[in-house]
């Protein structure tokens, strides 16, 4: 078993758990795009940063690849975490702004707009479809494609695949096939229609290291009533 600090709570957990799990099954909510259960870690949307460490040392890992080492400090909600996640939830709002998944997410984290240029993909590259095809239904019909910005997913040579059984698992996996209405202008990205309160407590000061990770927020909650 090994014992660590998260968010200044000193759990215990079997060796090779990774930093995800272990937050997750603490209660220690951490968001993530490309993990699921069932499927090998793989670390592609980076939604999951933690920082670990103290003092000029800390660094920020993905938490679904990171696995828990004795005396680890660990923290899931961070200023500089949240700052970081938010950077991402608007490079994914920028790549796929019509993806309910996303919009959710930006939602959460008081994500309000979005300052890059507009992309408006049908795809994250989350790796998601691939791992399901691949490693749940054994097809391999799909896989990546090129690299750099001409990354894309589908089947070998533009062909239509003869092992795929249209089980309908990548879509289902899919987070930008969950599409709402929104538009296309990067101002406009964020319909809103669903967002949350923005939290009360996150931008003091005092939670500068570890700032409020609790869902739903109890401040937002009683700003409701």
């Amino acid at each position: 078993m090994i014992t660590l600090r998260i968010n200044g709570l000193n759990v215990t957990v079997e060796e090779g758990t990774t930093l995800l799990v272990a937050a997750k099954f603490f209660g220690f909510p951490i968001p993530t795009l490309c993990h699921m259960e069932g499927l090998p870690p793989y670390g592609a949307c980076r939604l999951c940063v933690v920082e670990i460490g103290e003092g000029p040392k800390a660094r920020m890992v993905s938490s679904c690849t990171y696995p828990v080492e004795a005396g680890l400090v660990v923290r899931t909600s961070s200023a500089r975490v949240v700052r970081a996640r938010k950077m991402v939830i608007e490079l994914l709002l920028a790549s796929c702004p019509q993806s309910k998944v996303i919009q959710d997410l930006a939602s959460e984290h008081g994500v309000r707009q979005q300052r890059f240029r507009q992309e408006n993909e049908d795809c994250i590259l989350c790796g998601l479809c691939v791992r399901m095809c691949s490693e749940q239904m054994m097809a391999h019909a799909i896989g990546f494609r090129g690299r750099g910005e001409t990354r894309s997913i589908g089947t070998p040579f533009d062909i239509k695949s003869e092992v795929c059984r249209l089980c309908g698992g990548c879509i289902y996996v899919c987070p930008a096939c969950q599409l709402r209405c929104t538009f296309n202008q990067p101002d406009k990205a964020i319909c809103g229609g669903c967002g949350n309160l923005e939290p009360p407590c996150v931008e003091k000061p005092q939670f500068d290291d570890v700032m409020c990770y609790m869902t739903p927020c109890v401040a937002c909650e009683i700003k409701k009533d």
